[in-house]
């Protein structure tokens, strides 16, 4: 794949962080953005990654890889994010050679990260009952280059099941009653078993699908929620702690302690409030005598709010021979 932009190829422009805009190269075109005008014939022939002037100032164009493609897309369903996908990938093992069966391609977020853990031999099979985000998900990946390593296929998997049998090393499923595919599942893995994953939103969705799991005999079944939390590191400055002040206000309390006579209360509370001026003198004559100092530690302070729920990930395998 070359990495020159060419006429008909996707560009992703980067204008800052979280504003990006997916567009085609076209010649003799003209997309206009906060910098002014972008001329495509000054993108076309540029390498990826190349800063492209403006009439205002200046983007970048980049090219459609996973992470990128998940934050430029257009929505057509709820998307999964790197937090999640990079969980999935790693616990469904996805390599190069592996054969993967995803229930719900959706906007084809999660499809675009499968495919390029599965490359250069592995194949993606994707299924979508809407007819019309099918079609559009196939002409994305055909766009991407990707096509080779993707089929993509309109059908209700819960009603019809999948295609094919004893094929798939793993298997996820996005859909509104996973439970009901868990028999299909077991078909459309390969003989010697595989790792399954099913997203869902709710916790409801996921009891009923793990006592499905249970009753099929799937092991190492275990749901887990994903949440990212970015904590900002820097440092805080704190005064030193003295504990020669201290010691001087215990010898001082200790002498009052051996003076202090029980059967006079006027004596007591003279002694009492000398004392304490001569604390306070003290402590102010020790703060006057040793300048004061403090230290610098690095520490981690964690977000003030914390982002709401997304889905419960459940993942199982099972071995069947």
């Amino acid at each position: 794949m070359t990495n020159l932009i060419q006429e008909g190829s996707k560009v992703i422009l980067y204008l800052g962080y979280n504003n990006l805009h997916v567009i085609k190269a076209k010649a003799n075109e003209v997309y206009q953005t906060k910098f002014g005008a972008l001329k495509h014939n000054d993108l076309i022939g540029k390498e990826f990654g190349s800063k492209i002037i403006c009439t205002k100032g200046y983007v970048h164009a980049l090219s459609v890889i996973p992470e990128l493609w998940t934050l430029a897309l257009p929505h057509r369903t709820q998307i999964l994010y790197m937090a999640d996908i990079s969980l999935i990938l790693l616990e469904l093992d996805i390599k190069p050679g592996s054969i993967v069966i995803e229930a719900g391609t959706g906007s084809g977020s999660l499809s675009h990260s499968i495919i390029r853990s599965l490359r250069p031999n592995g194949h993606l099979y994707t299924f979508e009952f809407h007819e019309l985000r099918s079609n559009l998900a196939r002409n994305e990946f055909e766009e991407h280059g990707l096509s080779q390593f993707v089929t993509v296929q309109h059908r209700d998997v819960l009603s019809n099941g999948f295609e094919h049998e004893n094929i798939a090393d793993a298997v996820f499923l996005d859909l509104p009653a996973p439970w009901n595919a868990i028999e299909h599942v077991m078909k459309v893995l390969k003989k010697t078993g595989g790792r399954l994953c099913t997203f869902s939103p709710c916790i409801e969705q996921v009891q009923r699908t793990c006592q499905r799991l249970h009753m099929n005999n799937f092991e190492e079944i275990n749901t887990v929620e994903c949440l990212r939390r970015i904590h900002e590191f820097r440092y805080q400055h704190r005064s030193k702690i003295r504990f020669t002040a201290d010691q001087n206000q215990e010898e001082i309390i200790d002498r009052k302690s051996n003076k202090r006579e029980p059967d006079d209360d006027d004596g007591d509370e003279e002694e009492e409030t000398t004392t304490n001026k001569k604390l306070k003198n003290d402590s102010e004559a020790t703060t006057k005598r040793q300048p004061q100092e403090t230290e610098s530690t690095l520490t981690a302070i964690g977000p003030l709010v914390m982002p709401g729920h997304t889905g419960y990930l459940t993942f199982a395998y099972i071995k069947q021979e």
